[in-house]
């Protein structure tokens, strides 16, 4: 019997995930149901979906994790799936499992997969039992300080302690002597009973200078699993990624087959079905270990959907209707090159403390390779109530260096006016030679921090700009383009003083500030 296709699907997410899972249903036919916080009403994934429902004020923990009130609007509606996004609901298995209970589609994996993976050490547990290499280090959480710098002396320091029950890092420290242990755990524990409700923490060796290098996985509910290669994700600041790639430099052909085969005899192992990442560490070596399973869909998805040409959106939902996956593991061989920037609202030049306001002025790159995957739109009100990313920039080359060019071109493109965003920064990084020759690791950003995010508001480059601004100004006084005039109160004409001046834009444009 042939799959059917669901006929509508609540997306429990908003911004730019939401938007995508939106977009992927349109193509496919499918009505969706947009939920939003009161914070949210005028946001564009509201106006886009075929429904919209208020589940809530702005705190998240009234509005989008209340999952009850979720399903039962998507009872109330008539939708068959719930698509829950990434973050937020997404690696929950309770909700999962009462989705499903409630007689509805969770497009994700089973609640018992993500109960499988959701904990570090069941999942290494579960690794270790199916072959898969891991970090050495201890299966379960440790109970004191005492067995903590047992393990670590037998490993030998330095050591990472790291929350059981979840990621971004927190509830991780680095030890490197055994006198700065026992406080480190006290620590950790604290930082991970707040963050996940479980002070559980592990111990495992420290990898010296290792690359973040993950695999998407995609599995169906008859038996296929398979992997679309690897995403690099080693530019990262206190343990979130800001940058990814597809492929890595660090890969060759025989290693993305040795990995990709890990990470589907993981994904075997725990009875996955739909899409999923494994991550690994990579040393310099070439030796890698796995260090868990996202069982969602991720931030970073792009990267691989541009050089795999797969809509892996479009997939999960197709998989959780029952589809076969049409493909094997021949025909997924990667074509160019991505590279994808998070642009988030945070100043990098003040420690990348979060900036809110409202989006005064939106001015999107285009042409050929560029992708934005955004939440917001010229109006949008940022906030404190939600994550800082505001969109997702990616590109897509036939190499490298071309797409580092086409990035570079893109970002110049991108303007945000109204709140401080990362966009400085990240051309920075597109500039930077050692990350041009790709000879990163997940410390590099650390050490090199300082330099990529001063302020930039020397001579040349405000005498490069106030060139180009009159050059702007004398081409539209020529093309007759000038501001026009309104009324001033004795009925005469007055020039606007509203319209920002070419040198303004072009002020912003290069991250100085024109007051």
């Amino acid at each position: 019997m042939s799959a059917r296709m669901f006929k509508k699907v609540l997306v429990a997410n908003r911004g730019e995930i939401a938007l995508r899972v939106i977009r992927a249903c349109q193509e496919l036919g499918v009505k969706t149901v947009a939920v939003y916080s009161e914070a949210d009403a005028s946001a564009p994934h509201v106006r886009e979906a075929d429904e919209a429902v208020l589940v809530g004020p702005p705190p998240s923990n009234q509005s989008y994790l209340v999952g009850e009130r979720l399903i039962e609007v998507a009872k109330r509606v008539g939708a068959e799936a719930i698509h829950p996004g990434y973050g937020f609901l997404s690696e929950r298995a309770w909700f999962a499992r009462a989705v499903r209970e409630a007689g509805l589609v969770f497009i994700g994996p089973p609640a018992e997969a993500i109960e499988a993976m959701g904990s570090k050490t069941a999942a290494r547990q579960l690794a270790i039992a199916a072959g898969v290499p891991v970090v050495p280090g201890n299966a379960e959480g440790v109970k004191d300080a005492d067995e903590a710098i047992a393990i670590a002396e037998a490993y030998g320091f330095p050591v990472l302690l790291k929350a059981a029950a979840g990621g971004g890092g927190k509830g991780m420290r680095v030890v490197r002597q055994r006198a700065e242990l026992a406080d480190a755990l006290a620590s950790a524990r604290r930082e991970a009973l707040n963050a996940f409700g479980d002070d559980a923490v592990y111990v495992e060796k420290y990898i010296e200078g290792p690359r973040h290098v993950e695999i998407q996985v995609l599995a169906d509910q008859h038996g296929n699993v398979l992997h679309l290669g690897e995403r690099e994700c080693s530019v990262q600041r206190r343990h979130q990624k800001m940058i990814e790639e597809a492929p890595s430099v660090a890969v060759t052909p025989e290693l993305r087959a040795r990995m990709g085969a890990t990470a589907v005899a993981a994904a075997k192992a725990a009875g996955y079905v739909n899409a999923g990442t494994c991550e690994f560490l990579l040393d310099r070596d070439g030796q890698y270990y796995f260090l868990e399973m996202n069982t969602r869909i991720q931030v970073e998805h792009p990267v691989t959907e541009l050089v795999m040409g797969i809509d892996l959106v479009q997939w999960q939902i197709r998989v959780a209707a029952g589809e076969v996956l049409p493909f094997d593991q021949r025909d997924l061989v990667p074509r160019g090159w991505a590279i994808e920037c998070r642009i988030t609202s945070e100043d990098p030049s003040n420690g990348f403390l979060p900036s809110t306001g409202r989006v005064e002025y939106l001015h999107l790159p285009s042409g050929p390779g560029v992708r934005w995957d955004g939440g917001i739109e010229a109006g949008s009100d940022v906030g404190l109530h939600y994550d800082p990313m505001l969109a997702k920039l990616i590109v897509h080359a036939p190499t490298r260096p071309l797409a580092i060019a086409r990035m570079r071109r893109a970002l110049h493109e991108l303007t945000i006016d109204g709140i401080e965003t990362s966009r400085n920064f990240h051309l920075r990084v597109m500039d930077d030679p050692e990350f041009q020759s790709g000879d990163i690791s997940i410390q590099w950003l650390e050490q090199r921090l300082s330099s990529l995010t001063a302020p930039t508001t020397d001579r040349e480059t405000l005498t490069l700009a106030a060139i180009a601004a009159a050059l702007v100004a004398h081409e539209e006084r020529t093309a007759g383009r000038v501001a026009p005039a309104v009324e001033n109160n004795s009925g005469s004409p007055a020039m606007r003083t509203d319209v920002p001046s070419g040198w303004a834009v072009l002020a912003r444009r290069e991250g100085l500030r024109t007051s």
